[in-house]
């Protein structure tokens, strides 16, 4: 190792061992720096983010952060990949659907092992499966009402068999998300009939191109490749990557641009900016499925007026949220975003119009306003906080007065689980997990009340009535129309704001490779796989 290197490795330890300390370190180095090195040689990655790893349990949560790792350290039946997204095999070497939609069968590949050398197998299919179906958290959710665990059956060693209560069309669109874990290390850490929870927080038993070799909470997390993973290096020469917690983007910005950090994430639009015109960095602005929006208690004191929610959305600025972003940010044309199997582009979705508003309010119960409107988002957001701001002005012209009040997530959560409490608009980032229009179409339906973004508390009969008949129809050429006019229902009834897709704001230097693109993935995830460093 040269000295340079050396000397900057040993930076990244200090840096990263202590927390709160690495937005001051980050600012000292005065010389450019290619990559981390190892003292043997071999190259660490490194990836500055805002977001921590709250835990890798598969089963428990995800989040872009958590996402990132688990893909890293764990593997599914099948991958999303490309542009746009397909459902690629994975663990799965092949699969089949039954004639009545019902029943799913896979091959597994029959080369996969877990990183303790066990097989990955159609036993450590069913158990990931039932374990995640029995916690009711994290993915559970995504299959079920269609999945319970005795409809999981071993076929024999590579081949399992997934016998649903009901056809649901978009069944394989959600399997990406459910990671296999290894049943005998899982269980080897129970303690009191807790499937392993504790353990799994901060370890793994999985199978993917990388294994866990750090874990410090709130400071960072590194993981080392698997050198002789199953499905092959997909180009790599790194020997690890540390994903460190860098909280300012100022100091992202200089870490990224001084080669202290290889990729940055979740960069604010000016920082963004800034660095996109620095040598030796490349950026990735593609948009993402996310959608950001404000969500109207329609269940509420006044957002249950249709007229009063059609106003505020004729007097919002929408071109304020593509300026807050720098340009790097696309308006919803529909309930549904781009990439979004049947996605149209819904005629008449609200504009800034003051004169509409206007017309709309008048038309409400409150016809010259003066009322007070509550609008709540996550404390410590900027965009969001904006937003607000950009409420409070435009209202200003309706007679209506906005009231902010930041929450904490966990909180803002707990205010939107009933229609009681939650507040008359709150901001809302969105992300489908699955190309399938019912990843979406589901969240306006009533069993989706006060949770997976169904914030609006959301009731049409013939909406629901159309989502249930769709999601159960495996011909797409009978459910296309049907999302179409579910998209129409939904922007005729107001639920929401429907805003902008923000693009990805992630910047890397020039010499990464392996840095790949899919809309699926959350705004900020990586997946790591692949990654190397070129020079």
């Amino acid at each position: 190792m040269n000295n340079l290197s050396r000397r900057s490795f040993g930076r990244l330890v200090k840096v990263c061992a202590v927390a709160g300390v690495a937005m001051a370190s980050l600012g000292t180095a005065t010389q450019e720096v290619a990559a981390f090195e190892r003292v043997d040689g071999g190259k660490i990655l490194v990836i500055a983010g805002r977001q921590p790893v709250s835990t890798l349990d598969p089963s428990i949560k995800y989040n872009a952060s958590i996402r990132s790792l688990q893909q890293a350290l764990y593997d599914a039946l099948v991958k999303y990949d490309g542009n746009p997204p397909e459902v690629k095999p994975w663990l799965a070497e092949s699969w089949e659907q039954s004639e009545d939609g019902k029943t799913w069968t896979f091959n597994l590949v029959k080369n996969a092992k877990f990183h303790s050398g066990n097989p990955v197998n159609a036993e450590a299919i069913k158990y990931s499966f039932t374990r995640t179906l029995e916690l009711k958290q994290g993915p559970s959710w995504m299959l079920s009402d269609f999945l319970k665990p005795e409809g999981i059956v071993v076929v024999d060693d590579y081949t399992v068999q997934f016998n649903l209560e009901k056809p649901y069309a978009a069944f394989l669109s959600f399997i990406p998300w459910w990671y296999i874990m290894d049943p005998a290390v899982v269980n080897a850490h129970v303690e009191d009939d807790d499937y392993g929870q504790k353990w799994m927080t901060e370890n793994e038993a999985g199978s993917g191109p990388y294994t866990l070799k750090r874990f410090d909470q709130g400071t960072l997390y590194e993981v080392a490749r698997v050198k002789d993973y199953w499905k092959g290096d997909g180009g790599s020469n790194i020997e690890g990557i540390v994903y460190k917690l860098v909280r300012e983007t100022s100091a992202q910005r200089a870490a990224l641009i001084r080669g202290e950090a290889d990729i940055v994430l979740d960069l604010s639009p000016d920082e963004f900016e800034q660095v996109a015109k620095a040598d030796g960095i490349k950026t990735s602005t593609e948009p993402a499925l996310t959608a950001f929006g404000l969500k109207f208690n329609t269940q509420g004191k006044y957002m249950s007026d249709k007229n009063l929610r059609k106003a505020v959305a004729y007097a919002f600025d929408y071109d304020a949220l593509v300026s807050i972003f720098n340009g790097n940010a696309v308006l919803q044309t529909s309930p549904f975003t781009d990439d979004i199997k049947g996605k149209i582009d819904v005629p008449g979705i609200p504009r800034h119009d003051m004169e509409k508003a206007k017309e709309y309010l008048a038309k409400s119960q409150w016809p010259d306003g003066g009322i007070e409107l509550e609008y709540v988002y996550v404390q410590g957001l900027e965009i969001e906080r904006l937003m607000g701001l950009v409420l409070i002005d435009k209202l200003k012209g309706l007679n209506i007065t906005v009231k902010m009040v930041p929450l904490t997530w966990p909180n803002l959560v707990a205010r939107g689980s009933s229609a009681e409490t939650s507040a008359d608009m709150m901001a809302i980032f969105a992300t489908p997990v699955s190309t399938d229009p019912d990843a979406v179409a589901y969240q306006y339906h009533p069993e989706s009340w006060g949770k997976y973004y169904g914030t609006h508390f959301y009731e049409n009969p013939k909406v629901t009535e159309l989502i249930e008949k769709a999601r159960y129809t495996t011909d797409w050429e009978e459910r296309a129309p049907m999302y179409a006019e579910i998209q129409k229902l939904i922007v005729e009834d107001q639920p929401e704001i429907f805003g902008m897709m923000r693009k990805r704001l992630i910047a890397y230097r020039d010499y990464v490779t392996g840095f790949s693109y899919t809309p699926v993935r959350m705004t900020s995830e990586i997946d790591y796989y692949g990654l190397g460093i070129g020079k």
